[in-house]
């Protein structure tokens, strides 16, 4: 009698490497803008509200996108989808770091989410593709994860260097939408010579109603939230009013298109599914948190303490680097531990304490870098360990051929988390520590949803 066994599946390959890098710019560029806030300010004549846009133009342009991206890439192929948008993010990039004025710029950042939501679903996609092994997978998704923490983290000290001319003997905010271009070319020829292509989801058209009420739905949400932040209006109101009834709308259009036997952009049984569920609100929940956190810790340092860019991504660089290991480790005690749900618990109760922690730092007083580093460390540890495992809760919950449309509702949870995030938290009355302690109770909400839900 013999036996045999499966060799383990080799999970470091030019194909991960190729997927992970059109994912970290995408991820990039979330907060890598924030260093470049003030050089705006003065550059562009910006007010707040300009800059928030700045920020979540991008965003909701990530966010409303995502599903549409996610539906595309399992009815056209992930790797199709995904190169194209590759190819609309480094366009628009070059157009942001050549934008002459605020409106312009604000548009660019639009297509650039526009590109980043064909891009960040179908990513998802292939990784799914290429390790069909649950426990390979799951190390995959880590480094995946991992990626976008260093991303996420990057964004500040990089942004820094760029502004601040020490990275290229150049000082301006431009070169931190420049700099995308070299690196998403790169990531289109990598993707093109080394990704395979999955077979596509036979579907039944494209859900244009679904893709239009979800699109004003977010828009009309972060009008409403940013604009509020500076006194109601009528256009606030407006705003608010057309993201209640696009999103009632949005949702009669899902039941409307499964009732009559089409393909709907959402289909509502993935939400009915508890963990998948579970894991999209963990997932808003955290972005809101940590994306409000850097919003907000940014402006504190650079405005509040004076800080340079460079300075300023400094003191946040030891999140950057407790990221990048949070999420290599959430794989592998994802895998270890035979599913994500300890996984969550333990990054969500540290993320919150760090989160609860600066809070209490920035009231009483003005912190130095030393004394920030423990909450920071806890804050950047927490968020990303945590969000490995909600992506593999949710890829794991949903079915095999609707892997895009998983990644679509999940990565959308979490833009969407991201733009309340930067428009909430960042225009609270009480200042940074106001904003910090709310971010550290998102984190609270999120552990209780993931204790009784996945």
């Amino acid at each position: 009698m013999t036996t045999s066994t499966a060799p383990r599946q080799r999970v470091l390959t030019v194909a991960l490497l190729a997927i992970c890098l059109g994912y970290f710019l995408v991820i990039l560029d979330s907060t890598i803008v924030n260093a470049a806030l003030p050089a705006l300010h003065r550059d562009l004549r910006a007010d707040l509200a300009a800059l928030q846009w700045v920020v979540d133009g991008y965003l909701v342009a990530f966010a409303t996108g995502l599903l549409g991206g996610g539906a595309l890439g399992d009815r056209l192929g992930a790797r199709r989808v995904f190169l194209l948008g590759l190819g609309v993010f480094t366009l628009s990039s070059a157009a942001c770091g050549l934008a002459p004025n605020a409106p312009v710029l604000v548009a660019a950042r639009v297509a650039q989410g526009l590109g980043a939501a064909l891009a960040v679903p179908t990513s998802l996609s292939l990784l799914r593709a290429e390790y069909p092994e649950r426990g390979a997978r799951a190390r995959a998704v880590g480094v995946w994860g991992a990626v976008a923490g260093i991303a996420a983290g990057a964004g500040p000290i990089v942004g820094g260097l760029l502004v601040g001319g020490l990275l290229v003997g150049e000082a301006s905010w431009r070169l931190v939408f420049m700099v995308n271009v070299p690196l998403g070319l790169l990531a289109i020829v990598l993707t093109r010579r080394q990704v395979p292509t999955p077979e596509p989801r036979q579907g039944q058209g494209f859900d244009v109603t679904g893709q239009l009420t979800g699109a004003l739905a977010l828009t009309g949400l972060a009008y409403a939230l940013i604009e509020g932040g500076h006194g109601l209006s009528s256009p606030v109101c407006l705003a608010g009013g057309l993201a209640v009834l696009s999103a009632a709308g949005f949702v009669l259009a899902q039941r409307r298109a499964t009732a009559r036997g089409s393909t709907p952009m959402l289909e509502m049984r993935l939400l009915r599914a508890g963990t998948f569920s579970g894991a999209a609100l963990v997932g808003l929940l955290i972005n809101l948190g940590f994306f409000g956190e850097l919003f907000a810790l940014n402006l504190y340092l650079q405005q509040a303490r004076h800080d340079s860019p460079l300075r300023a991504g400094l003191v946040l660089l030891p999140q950057m680097g407790v990221v990048a290991l949070g999420s290599w480790l959430s794989g592998r005690h994802t895998s270890r531990a035979g599913g994500p749900r300890p996984t969550m618990l333990i990054g969500l109760g540290v993320g919150a304490a760090g989160l609860f922690g600066l809070a209490a730092l920035l009231w009483a007083g003005t912190p130095g870098e030393v004394t920030l580093l423990v909450p920071l460390v806890a804050a950047g540890f927490g968020m990303s360990f945590t969000m490995p495992a909600a992506t593999t809760a949710a890829a794991d919950a949903a079915p095999r051929d609707r892997a895009g449309l998983a990644a679509g509702v999940l990565n959308t949870a979490r833009q969407t988390g991201s733009l309340i995030g930067v428009a909430v938290l960042g225009a609270l009355p009480g200042g940074p520590g106001t904003a910090l302690l709310a971010a550290g109770a998102a984190f609270g909400l999120a552990a209780v949803i993931t204790a009784t839900a996945v």
